[in-house]
């Protein structure tokens, strides 16, 4: 017996050994590291690192205006997704039934997600091209050419124009998602639900919302997380611009390592964007929480 113990617990530190080396190397030790940069004014190439204490967190937070212009992009990002989740839930609703072809839309729905992310920037780039794009030659056919704009350079809109990229990337996503969720409630719910005269509205309210709660606050996490995250439309598409309209703060955190050469500053918004999800989601759970109490 104390034999099979042992052979039990030789097995588990074997398998727990390499994913928790690979976390202490990629993770943790990183994670030490940028901590330590943040305090620091190195500008990536000198040897030493000349310690500031918390003055890269003073002028960000006090003395950055382009920081805080990327994080309200980032606001606008998180925003707008939240807004199309109940429109993502209608749609998954809707490729739950049974209707004739429901498996090619679903497929058609995921194939935005699944394309490589800089592919689908430089796809939209041509779309919105003031020149010879796409979207400005549709309107001019149909004969709306006051709605023509330059969409890219353009401050009002720059911004819903790279959202509504980001939209037709991960929301298929959400809503294959949202489709698992449905597909795992059981189906005699649903059935008696109908029986009892409970109508599709109703149905979706007191069945189908709490049934897929957990997901629900999956894809809250994911929403904030991916807003907050947002680098490669913009870079692609306007490298952040015109000017800093359209920069997000993953985007000014690689400029102002690599651009302007301020590792400190750069660290330190690197453990700033930690802290903000780690925030966002401790009072996201903390409401789902309360709501699951009540």
């Amino acid at each position: 017996m104390n034999d099979l113990k042992l052979q039990k617990k030789i097995l588990l530190i074997t398998f727990l050994f390499i994913p928790v080396l690979l976390l202490l190397v990629f993770v943790v030790y990183p994670t030490i590291k940028l901590l330590q940069t943040s305090f620091t004014s190195w500008d990536g190439f000198s040897e030493v690192q000349q310690f500031i204490g918390l003055k890269n967190y003073k002028n960000l937070i006090f003395n950055s205006k382009e920081t805080w212009v990327s994080l309200k992009n980032n606001l606008l990002y998180f925003s707008i997704h939240l807004v199309f989740i109940p429109l993502e839930v209608i749609i998954a609703v809707m490729l739950n039934s049974k209707l004739r072809g429901m498996k090619f839309f679903k497929s058609v729905v995921f194939m935005p997600y699944i394309i490589n992310g800089v592919a689908v920037a430089y796809i939209f780039s041509f779309f919105f091209s003031p020149i010879n794009g796409a979207l400005n030659e549709v309107l001019r056919v149909l004969s709306l050419e006051g709605l023509i704009q330059n969409w890219l350079s353009n401050t009002r809109i720059v911004n819903y124009s790279l959202v509504s990229v980001s939209l037709w990337r991960f929301s298929g996503f959400h809503i294959i998602l949202f489709l698992a969720a449905l597909q795992s409630i059981p189906e005699d719910i649903i059935e008696a639900a109908v029986v009892d005269g409970a109508g599709a509205f109703k149905r979706l309210i007191y069945i189908i919302l709490p049934s897929i709660k957990i997901v629900m606050e999956l894809m809250l996490f994911l929403n904030l997380r991916g807003a907050l995250q947002v680098f490669d439309i913009p870079f692609v598409i306007t490298q952040g611009g015109p000017g800093t309209a359209s920069s997000t703060f993953a985007l000014s955190t690689i400029h102002m390592a690599f651009k302007y050469k301020n590792f400190g500053m750069a660290s330190t918004m690197g453990i700033i964007l930690i802290m903000m999800i780690v925030v966002f989601n401790w009072v996201q759970k903390n409401i789902f929480g309360l709501k699951g109490d009540r």
